[in-house]
């Protein structure tokens, strides 16, 4: 089965297991370019762990598995040649919780381009501004930029992990619940942000909230037990979805 021409990254067929439990079975989903896509699901139903499938993250638990396949542009990100490193590189992730390193805001930023072999402090200097102004932090923190970064706001710490992983300008945007630890006020910041960053990346977010799901997504899925039970444009979704089980989830019937 081909995607639609927009595509941006498609999984087909895919299975996940740790050890012999079998988390994810036969998911197909495809992301959009210029989209935001929400993986909504009681807690345990497989989301995050397919959200680390689409850039390798489940690579670091040793018993862990996968059979289908991924396509990022039409490669495979599971084929054997894949470099991992650029892989992540193009498919950026931000974690649920806010992980800014013992390090200044500036060095934050440039982490990730030291680490690709960046050596002009000219260009390090204009990306990690760029990538602070993008992620809507810029005019907090331009004053502080050799301050710590742990000395900032809870929400300020989450924007600089997501300018982190714009600084390697990344194509995909992985985001595992951004703002669960975050309150009112830094919650719809982030959620302003993703609808001015997906004019420029495919963004696919886990969300537990079923109000942020409606507020910040275009497409929502729905995961249950490991099964993608429905996938379609978030307002259909929340209005008049197809299967049974999932208008239950979203009127908070069960889950």
């Amino acid at each position: 089965m081909q995607p639609a021409k927009n595509v941006k990254m498609y999984a087909r067929n895919l299975d996940f297991y740790y050890g012999d439990f079998k988390a994810l079975h036969d998911v197909n989903l495809d992301f959009g370019e210029n989209e935001v896509t929400a993986l909504i699901g009681p807690s345990g139903c497989g989301k995050s762990t397919f959200l680390r499938c689409l850039n390798r993250m489940n690579d670091l638990i040793p018993i862990s598995r996968v059979e289908g396949a991924i396509l990022l542009d039409g490669d495979d990100i599971y084929a054997p040649r894949v470099d991992v490193v650029q892989l992540r590189r193009r498919v950026g992730m931000v974690f649920q919780k806010p992980n800014p390193f013992p390090k200044t805001i500036f060095e934050n930023v440039a982490y990730g381009l030291r680490v690709n072999g960046v050596r002009d402090k000219q260009y390090i200097a204009a990306r990690v501004e760029e990538s602070l102004q993008r992620a809507a932090l810029w005019d907090e923190v331009k004053d502080r930029l050799h301050s710590s970064a742990l000395g900032l706001s809870g929400g300020q710490q989450q924007r600089l992990c997501i300018a982190r992983a714009l600084a390697v300008e990344p194509e995909i945007l992985l985001m595992d619940e951004p703002a669960s630890a975050l309150d009112p006020i830094a919650t719809q910041k982030i959620e302003e942000l993703i609808h001015i960053l997906k004019k420029n990346y495919t963004i696919i977010i886990v969300t537990h909230s079923m109000q942020q799901a409606a507020r910040v997504s275009d497409i929502t899925a729905f995961f249950y037990m490991g099964k993608l039970i429905e996938t379609g444009e978030t307002e259909i979704m929340f209005t008049r979805p197809k299967n049974k089980q999932t208008e239950d989830y979203i009127t908070g019937r069960f889950g």
